[in-house]
């Protein structure tokens, strides 16, 4: 038995389905099936340049419970897959564009009760979604918010973003702040941390590569260890940023 993660990024149990970049390497896959983890690839958005044009947390927004906003772009070819777990699948307004702001409309990261956006730039359905749902809003100059946060929990965040930081810091949230780099982004010079990332059960995250190559990878496991957040990876891989792992459903407890 299965259903809808109600917080978003957040699971209370283990994880049963996740989004994923259509183009996760076999190695990854494999990790999150040996998780018994469902898969959801995301189909490409032609719209969107190469590096990101399959990422999910670009694509849509999973806003809590059984309710997703998805991009124009992609609607109609993912929508039924979302449709067969029963979830309510919400067509956004923004069409995405190839080039940065008109593609960062759905890349709000979720920290409980927090959003975190450019809000300039957020998606009008999306962003009257997370009013309705009483989210506080944390208004910052990144538009790739959630790229750019690796959720722990309800009250921590990894990022390497000194604006993201600075910001959650004022709201009580317990921010590992990191080096830049060292993660993959085929076509760019680097990705993010939270792209690279995602919870798979309540205490643990897995990260798209070997994290133990980072550079920071003592203070990661630290701060992790701090909340009794467990870490996985696939050895020997260099981290990339494949625009999340989504965690959508969990087990029925």
């Amino acid at each position: 038995m299965e259903k809808p993660i109600d917080i978003s990024f957040i699971p209370k149990s283990k994880v049963k389905t996740v989004i994923v970049d259509r183009r996760v390497p076999r190695c990854i896959q494999n990790k999150i099936r040996a998780e018994g983890i469902n898969i959801i690839k995301t189909c490409c958005c032609s719209d969107l340049y190469e590096a990101i044009l399959c990422h999910p947390d670009i694509l849509m927004h999973h806003v809590g419970g059984n309710e997703i906003v998805v991009s124009p772009n992609v609607y109609e070819h993912m929508r039924f897959q979302f449709e067969k777990l029963n979830f309510k699948v919400i067509l956004g307004e923004t069409v995405l564009g190839s080039t940065y702001p008109n593609n960062i409309a759905y890349n709000v990261g979720r920290i409980g009760k927090f959003a975190v956006h450019n809000f300039k730039y957020t998606d009008k359905v999306l962003f009257e979604k997370l009013v309705e749902k009483d989210i506080k809003l944390i208004n910052v100059k990144q538009g790739y918010a959630k790229c750019s946060i690796c959720i722990v929990n309800e009250n921590a965040v990894i990022t390497s973003d000194k604006g993201i930081a600075k910001q959650l810091d004022r709201y009580g949230i317990d921010v590992l702040f990191i080096s830049h780099g060292y993660i993959d982004l085929p076509g760019l010079n680097y990705g993010f941390i939270g792209g690279a990332s995602g919870l798979v059960d309540k205490d643990k995250i897995l990260f798209c590569g070997d994290i133990r190559l980072h550079p920071d990878y003592e203070k990661i496991k630290l701060f992790l260890d701090k909340y009794s957040i467990r870490l996985d990876y696939v050895e020997n891989e260099k981290l990339i940023d494949l625009g999340s792992i989504i965690p959508i459903t969990e087990s029925v407890v």
